[in-house]
C-alpha cells in the first residue's frame, strides 16, 4: 500500500543546503518506492531579507554575519562542494562571488506551484541550478524568467509576475508562519504538519524519516 505523505520543504534558494537537502529527499523517495507518495510543497524562506540591491561579496558577507575567517569559509566551501558531489549537484564555488536578495524568486516559485506541483520542483531545481552551478544572480529578472523557461513554464507570464506585486503577500505570510513556528534555519522539512528534519542530512536520515511517518501513518 502506497502512504501519501505531506512534504513541506522550507528553504531558501541562496541556502547551499537546501539543494544538498532535497537531493537527499528526493534520493531518499527513491529508496523507498512505491511506498509512499510525496506531495512535496516548497515553502519561503530568506537567509538574507534585508539584503541590498546588487547583493554582497559572500566572503565578506560570512565574516559579517558568522565572524568566518577566509581560511574557514574556504575550507567550508569545500565541504559543501564535496557534499553536494556526493548527492550529483555540482557547486561551481568559482563562479559564485557574491550574496542576493532572493524574495522575487519565492514569489515566481509560489506563482510556479498554480501552475502545478512539478513545475514549482523544476523552477527550484533550476533557480538552484542558476546561482550555485552557473554563478547567477536570483535577483535579477532576466535569470529569474530564464529559469522559469527552462522548468517548462510560460516566459510572458512569468515576466508579468516579476513585473508587479504578484504573490508578494501571500509568500510574505508563508514567511511569517514558518518564523512564527520556529523555523529559523533551513532547510526545514517537515512531514506531515508534525515531524520536522532539519538541515541539509544524508539520504539514509530522510529515508528512515519516510518510512518511519509512513508506518506510524
Amino acid at each position: 500500500m502506497t502512504t501519501k505523505l505531506k512534504i513541506d520543504f522550507v528553504s531558501d534558494v541562496s541556502c547551499p543546503w537546501c539543494i544538498i537537502g532535497l537531493k537527499s529527499l528526493e534520493q531518499a523517495l527513491e529508496r523507498v518506492g512505491d511506498k509512499v507518495s510525496a506531495d512535496l510543497h516548497f515553502q519561503p524562506f530568506e537567509l538574507n531579507p534585508q539584503m541590498v540591491p546588487g547583493g554582497q561579496d559572500i566572503t565578506e558577507h560570512l565574516a559579517e554575519k558568522y565572524g568566518a575567517t577566509p581560511d574557514q569559509s574556504e575550507r567550508n566551501r569545500e565541504a559543501i562542494r564535496a557534499r553536494g558531489e556526493a548527492v550529483g549537484f555540482t557547486f561551481s564555488m568559482d563562479k559564485r562571488s557574491r550574496i542576493y536578495n532572493t524574495f522575487d524568486a519565492h514569489r515566481l516559485l509560489h506563482w510556479a506551484e498554480t501552475e502545478g506541483q512539478q513545475h514549482q520542483l523544476a523552477l527550484k531545481h533550476a533557480l538552484f541550478d542558476a546561482y550555485f552551478t552557473q554563478g547567477e544572480d536570483p535577483s535579477s529578472h532576466e535569470v529569474l524568467v530564464q529559469a522559469a523557461t527552462r522548468a517548462g513554464l510560460d516566459p510572458q507570464r512569468a515576466q508579468e509576475v516579476l513585473a508587479t506585486n504578484a504573490y508578494a503577500e501571500e509568500t510574505r505570510q508563508q514567511e511569517k508562519f514558518y518564523l512564527d513556528q520556529g523555523i529559523h534555519s533551513v532547510p526545514a522539512v517537515i512531514i506531515n504538519d508534525r515531524y520536522l528534519v532539519q538541515g541539509g542530512q544524508p539520504v539514509e536520515v530522510f529515508e528512515d524519516a519516510l518510512r518511519r511517518v509512513a508506518e506510524a501513518a
